[in-house]
């Protein structure tokens, strides 16, 4: 997910906005603890440590109410509204190719099989979510399929987690608005 947040920052620094007063912003802070416990998660699994798998999915969970803090305290209804959208549609292609492929979430590993992220013997045991894509999958376009090495995504994912990149850049564009306030 540090992905989003990288791209939130490189596209707001394109644009001329200032990153250092953001991360004087404690409305981040939560974020930016989930992200390093996230890493710590991802880093085990590169490691061959998988106890910790069971509980991704409570995990995501709490790391988007991360997301709250900057919402209320910068004022991003609209942003928040927006990614609630972006959640709810991600969620939905999920469950959909879940239900139809038994309940589980096929994965098409590409990268991650050199990477060493992905490790197939896992499946069906530590990871009860998620099955290797065969030919019989259906909605393929909905699975996990988007490999970056370390991590796989859906479509779904990807809105899910753009949630991440909206709230992060468009903090970052308050933060900036406010500094503008004071200096005028």
């Amino acid at each position: 997910m540090i992905i989003y947040i990288f791209l939130a920052v490189l596209i707001a620094r394109i644009k001329g906005y200032r990153i250092k007063p953001v991360l004087q912003d404690k409305s981040l802070y939560p974020l930016f603890i989930a992200e390093i416990v996230y890493l710590f998660l991802q880093t085990s699994v590169f490691l061959g440590y998988y106890r910790f798998i069971p509980y991704a999915g409570t995990f995501k969970t709490l790391y988007l109410y991360t997301l709250i803090v900057p919402i209320v305290v910068h004022r991003l209804y609209k942003v928040g509204f927006i990614g609630s959208v972006m959640l709810t549609i991600g969620s939905f292609f999920n469950r959909f190719v879940m239900s139809q492929n038994g309940g589980k979430m096929p994965v098409y590993a590409t990268l991650s099989k050199y990477t060493g992220y992905f490790d197939e013997s896992v499946l069906g045991t530590i990871d009860q979510v998620h099955i290797l894509g065969t030919e019989e999958t259906k909605y393929k376009i909905l699975t996990d399929f988007i490999d970056v090495g370390y991590s796989i995504l859906s479509i779904g994912d990807v809105l899910i987690h753009g949630f991440i990149f909206l709230v992060v850049y468009e903090t970052i564009k308050e933060v900036n608005s406010k500094i503008s306030i004071i200096k005028s």
